[in-house]
């Protein structure tokens, strides 16, 4: 049997796994993907969007254009039947990207080929050993040697399973079927609110195939649902399967809302589905599985490269969890609004003219974005914990966005006070100091307009780790807590 070793393996080459390859590769971390598929291909549409914060992830590190030119931009967001307005969403990507999984994944793995990242295609880990100094992880032809295990491989992953990590949460109530296919009879298109669920067709790119999904009668189980089985949830829910034949993708999920009880164990760490799963109302799960990826990855690059303490992989649960945590239950309040029955629409009724007013949509809008993700560093300034703005500044080198001094991953701090008045010596190998001028507004979503700091440090995945509001106090602290101890003066 073969045996390789890598500082980090990734299980799984889905849109998670991908994104946390490029991160630790940016990095400079010797990262590989064991993946079961030959090649990218994705079967079916899957996933079908990008939202905002995910699209200004992706402009972080320079790729966002690569996306963008492929999709097809709304600026709506749906709620339980109806459509807010969300143009006003204080970010340049305030639209959500229309555009199938198998476009993002194949973006995303051109990408993760131009870093020269191996993929072990045809594989899949089929079980792991760990012990003071890595992982042994056995794949069905050799075996792997790496100090860390990242499980990105699905609700049922093997990795979480192998490493006894709980999954707990809610059992599912309702099932589904979602399917593409011809139909031969012309189908009553768009979305409908049957008494378990919703029911929707619609017409695929080709403008000829359709596809749907169906709430079925009752709960079923099994991810291998047959075509007699959609004839009659079809024949339930329409009277009619419309002619339906030539069914090229079939799948069945469910309303189970579950989650990890850790994120990390050891050197075995979880991201994507891996560590959550919910039904896919509101389009969250990809979009939350790459933003666990971009967290996740600078802090196991700065463990793997002894930059930073292996205890700073403990703040990738205690900020990603609540982050999940949060959106399983908002996933269980959308299914139940979803319902066709009597009580249910008159809810929805009842709630659809509030979240048209400006307080509920700019809240929900900056929610379903990923726009509001807020991690708990302490009181101060309202940055602190948020995402950085994608602020027009004026440096030494011309005109220059916030987000293009992320491209290469390193961590950021941005002194809008006199030139030369924060000093980082014992991080100037690790910390990009940028003195620059700012003289727009600051603005937030959903909180609004704040005041405009002194200086802010920023870290890769974008997130404020200090703010200086006219002096240096904290920023030591800061610095030695996110990006190592100082190098010796």
């Amino acid at each position: 049997m073969h045996s390789s070793e890598h500082e980090v393996v990734i299980a799984g080459a889905g849109p998670t796994g991908l994104m946390l390859a490029g991160e630790l590769a940016l990095a400079g971390v010797d990262v590989a993907i064991v993946e079961r598929r030959m090649n990218q291909d994705v079967e079916g549409s899957r996933a079908s969007g990008l939202h905002p914060r995910s699209i200004e992830v992706l402009d972080q590190r320079g790729i966002a254009d690569r996306f963008v030119s492929k999709g097809e931009k709304h600026r709506v967001v749906p709620f339980a039947g109806t459509t807010l307005d969300a143009s006003d969403r204080s970010t340049r990507h305030s639209y959500t990207l229309a555009l199938w999984q198998a476009r993002i994944e194949g973006v995303l793995a051109d990408w993760v080929s131009e870093l020269a990242v191996p993929v072990y295609r045809g594989r899949t880990v089929t079980g792991f050993t760990q012990d003071g100094s890595g992982v042994s992880i056995r794949l069905d032809d050799r075996a792997l040697r790496a100090r860390y295990l990242a499980g990105c491989d699905g609700g049922r992953s093997v990795v979480r399973k192998t490493a006894g990590i709980g999954f707990p949460g809610w059992d599912p109530d309702i099932s589904y079927l979602i399917f593409e296919a011809d139909i031969a009879d012309e189908p009553a298109l768009g979305m409908r609110h049957g008494e378990r669920g919703v029911y929707a067709l619609g017409r695929l790119e080709d403008g000829k195939r359709v596809r749907g999904v169906v709430t079925e009668q009752r709960l079923e189980r099994g991810d291998k649902p047959s075509v007699d089985e959609l004839r009659g949830a079809l024949v339930a829910a329409y009277g009619s399967d419309f002619g339906l034949h030539g069914v090229t993708w079939l799948s069945r999920f469910t309303d189970a809302a579950r989650q990890a009880a850790a994120y990390r164990q050891g050197r075995v760490l979880l991201a994507g589905d891996a560590a959550h799963v919910h039904s896919p109302v509101g389009g969250q799960g990809l979009n939350i599985g790459l933003q666990d990826a971009i967290n996740l990855g600078w802090k196991l690059a700065q463990v793997v490269k002894g930059i930073s303490p292996d205890g700073l992989l403990d703040t990738y649960h205690g900020e990603r969890h609540p982050v999940g945590a949060a959106l399983l239950r908002h996933t269980l309040a959308l299914t139940a609004l979803n319902r066709g029955d009597e009580r249910t629409t008159a809810l929805r009724e009842m709630i659809a003219p509030v979240m048209h007013m400006d307080g509920p949509r700019t809240w929900y809008a900056a929610s379903m974005s990923g726009l509001d993700i807020h991690y708990d560093l302490g009181e101060g300034h309202p940055l602190l914990g948020r995402r950085m703005p994608d602020l027009d500044l004026i440096t030494a080198d011309g005109p220059m966005r916030v987000f293009s001094l992320l491209h290469n991953a390193q961590p950021v701090l941005l002194n809008f006070g006199d030139p030369g008045s924060l000093d980082i010596v014992g991080w100037a190998d690790r910390v990009a100091l940028i003195d620059a001028k700012f003289e727009g507004v600051c603005e937030l979503p959903v909180i609004g307009v704040v005041r405009t700091p002194t200086g802010v440090l920023i870290r890769p995945d974008g997130h404020v780790a200090w703010v200086g509001t006219g002096g240096v106090a904290g920023l030591e602290h800061a610095l030695a807590a996110w990006f190592g101890k100082p190098a010796v003066k």
